[in-house]
């Protein structure tokens, strides 16, 4: 991938406020199952190969039905809104009620993306732009979608995640007339027909893709080639999707601009730590009822997500250690008080094992056969591969569903082990997630979307960006007036000794926040 060495200018971009960016900076970021008690016996069908992206969390965000408990499809139902529209595929568009309530619910806690909104909707920048979306579909990116049409574009969508969808979000969505193919309990067939329904439509063509795991990009590239070259931007959430975007550039096969949001700063230092310190306590809280005073804990992994779980659960009187591969946040580890070990050391003692380091096989048989009875094992991690669960998976243990995302693995001599989410995203699997968050990621998303779109001929090349610092910053700026804060202004006089612009980009693209 050649090297972009352009540099951000800042001017004011036309009664929108949103910051324009005249160039753009690419910084690279080079089995066996036994039925609860006195519910009869229930055949339980093993779990499908599915993508990565797509199967990586649950989400109980929802409390509506999965389209299996009326042991109906969505896809066999004939379903349309109150004004006939029915270009949509929904578990129950009757939901639609409930679903709007929490829609509204969000908003309130989303503050920076409303005031985008607010700003930008008369001027319309997405005008013309077709967007795929592939995401989560939960009450806060309901809340994006929503901004999105407001903006001016038009959008499709559907979900990354086979068990994440809030079902009544996705009939509040189509009865708001917004083409939605999502249910929670989609089978892998079902997942990407969904994706391809979204791409597929008379008289409608894609130009933009807003992804949350690749899926997405990759359907349209491998199936629709020739429509793939006339998409004019990528936008990629997840880290997922992110390693394959690398992977299409170095091979040559990226044939359009993309931006990488996972890494910008507003994403990997609100989403990844604030996000995480809160919901490990939710998730845990929710599926155990453990208290974690006096508990050792051992987190694997001290990037953005381990300094937020370590935080939350030493607030709560845990003892915690960290096992890390990388000597500079091991050393941070250190610093921040915590004692830097060996997953091997102290397996044997740890009440709570929690993944975080987007690898595989971080915690395999050897370890999981080490652990003492009423063990915790868990994975904050993106990716559902960090702990070997298939492992587990052999006629010697017992699985024994304890309730929704809680299984017992039981050993021969009758150690048990409590297994959450079956080792996939806890925090989405058994919990919810901030909506203020959402909102900041949410607020990246949505500008960087805007920026590809209305960006020159040139100033993108077929690479992976990151979002430009300009925008990062304007992002934090939109949040602001939720705390009442106020920013002091540089004069004159220091903006010239700094070398900056009195309105900013204030940091270079090289500082570590």
């Amino acid at each position: 991938m050649a090297e972009h060495n352009h540099n951000v200018q800042v001017s004011e971009r036309s009664r929108i406020g949103i910051p324009k960016i005249n160039s753009a900076t690419d910084t690279r970021i080079t089995f066996k199952t036994t039925p609860l008690s006195g519910r009869g016996t229930r055949t339980k069908r093993r779990s499908r190969s599915l993508s990565t992206s797509s199967a990586d969390s649950y989400s109980s965000g929802s409390y509506s039905s999965s389209s299996e408990d009326d042991g109906v499809s969505p896809r066999e139902k004939s379903q349309q809104n109150t004004t006939g529209f029915n270009d949509f595929c929904v578990a129950n568009i009757n939901q639609a009620a409930f679903g709007r309530r929490e829609i509204e619910i969000a908003e309130q806690e989303m503050p920076g993306l409303i005031l985008l909104r607010k700003r930008a909707e008369n001027d319309k920048p997405l005008k013309g732009a077709r967007i795929i979306g592939c995401t989560h579909i939960t009450a806060q990116l309901a809340v994006l979608i929503e901004s999105l049409g407001a903006l001016g574009a038009s959008v499709r969508w559907s979900a990354c995640n086979i068990h994440s969808t809030q079902n009544e979000v996705a009939a509040a969505l189509a009865e708001a007339g917004f083409p939605i193919f999502a249910w929670r309990g989609e089978t892998e067939e079902d997942f990407w027909w969904c994706i391809e329904k979204c791409i597929m439509n008379d008289g409608w063509q894609p130009n933009m893709i807003l992804d949350d795991g690749g899926d997405a990009t990759h359907v349209l590239l491998k199936k629709w080639p020739d429509t793939f070259k006339l998409i004019k931007g990528i936008v990629e959430e997840s880290i997922t999707g992110v390693h394959r975007l690398y992977q299409l550039s170095k091979t040559g096969k990226l044939t359009v601009p993309a931006m990488n949001v996972n890494d910008s700063v507003t994403k990997i230092k609100f989403d990844n730590l604030y996000c995480c310190r809160e919901s490990i306590l939710d998730a845990l809280k929710r599926t155990t009822d453990i208290m974690f005073g006096g508990k050792q804990v051992i987190v694997c992994g001290y990037g953005e997500v381990g300094k937020g779980c370590c935080a939350a659960l030493r607030g709560l009187g845990a003892v915690i250690y960290v096992a890390e591969v990388d000597p500079i946040c091991a050393l941070q580890a250190c610093m921040d008080g915590f004692r830097v070990v060996t997953l091997e050391a102290v397996v044997r003692h740890v009440d709570i094992v929690i993944t975080a380091t987007g690898n595989k096989n971080v915690v395999c048989r050897q370890h999981l056969d080490r652990l003492k009875n009423g063990c915790v094992v868990c994975n904050m991690g993106h990716s559902n591969t960090e702990i070997d669960v298939n492992s587990l998976r052999t006629p010697d243990l017992t699985w024994e569903k304890v309730k929704r995302q809680v299984d017992h693995i039981i050993w021969p001599d009758g150690k048990r082990i409590v297994l959450l989410a079956e080792g996939r995203l806890v925090n989405l699997s058994c919990s919810t997630v901030p909506s203020f968050v959402l909102s900041i990621t949410a607020t990246t998303q949505a500008l960087a979307l805007i920026e590809l779109y209305n960006a020159p001929a040139g100033r993108y090349k077929q690479d992976v960006y990151l979002l430009p610092k300009k925008l990062d910053e304007y992002v934090a700026t939109l949040h602001l007036p939720n705390f009442d804060a106020h920013l002091t202004e540089l004069n004159d006089d220091q903006a010239r000794y700094l070398g900056i612009n009195k309105a900013g980009p204030f940091k270079p693209n090289y500082y570590r926040y």
